[in-house]
């Protein structure tokens, strides 16, 4: 399956730059991550005012920038929800410093963590699963920027990073709120014929 016009790190970055928004796209697309994962609802359009928030002290954002989140929470719905799980972290490419990388992947899950409280603030969660995967990202986000450029850096890189992907796969799994899906089926099994 071949995705049209999805939107990578660098054009994100890109337009997050040009706008003059203090954010790194790895940190926003980390937050609605953990929104999501939380439970967030996708007809529920108050990320927009939670990115503003957090990002733009409370100020509408521009309107590129605007257009390229509402893009990532999209994106990220579809592929949250594909059986082939293609879901990953917005994060520079390979070719990219593994410093560069490796603190994108820092706060990307620092974003997790802070959406994720946000949605589950006033429901603490109960399973030991997500307890530990909220804590491992914590200690993941505290990694030292200060990386070698090596063989083994790289493959420690591929493996945090694959297992921050299945990790708030598996949170979405426990705590993702498909209620529009679910109330539509309700409704067909309700009905009175």
């Amino acid at each position: 399956m071949t995705q049209k016009n999805t939107i990578d790190f660098a054009s994100a970055q890109a337009d997050i730059t040009t706008e003059n928004i203090k954010a790194h796209a790895s940190e926003i697309h980390g937050v609605l991550t953990g929104l999501i994962c939380a439970g967030f609802a996708v007809e529920d359009l108050n990320y927009i005012t939670m990115i503003n928030d957090l990002f733009n002290n409370g100020e509408g954002l521009p309107a590129k920038v605007k257009t390229t989140v509402k893009q990532m929470f999209s994106e990220l719905w579809t592929d949250l929800l594909d059986d082939a799980y293609t879901f990953q972290l917005m994060l520079p490419d390979d070719d990219d410093a593994i410093a560069e990388r490796g603190h994108a992947l820092g706060v990307w899950v620092q974003g997790f963590n802070l959406g994720f409280g946000l949605q589950q603030k006033d429901s603490p969660v109960v399973s030991a699963e997500v307890k530990e995967v909220l804590t491992d990202f914590a200690e993941i986000a505290n990694l030292s920027d200060d990386m070698e450029e090596n063989e083994a850096t790289e493959q420690a890189y591929f493996e945090i990073n694959e297992y921050v992907r299945i990790s708030a796969l598996l949170c979405f799994s426990e705590l993702g709120n498909l209620s529009t899906k679910t109330n539509s089926d309700n409704e067909e099994n309700t009905m009175i014929h």
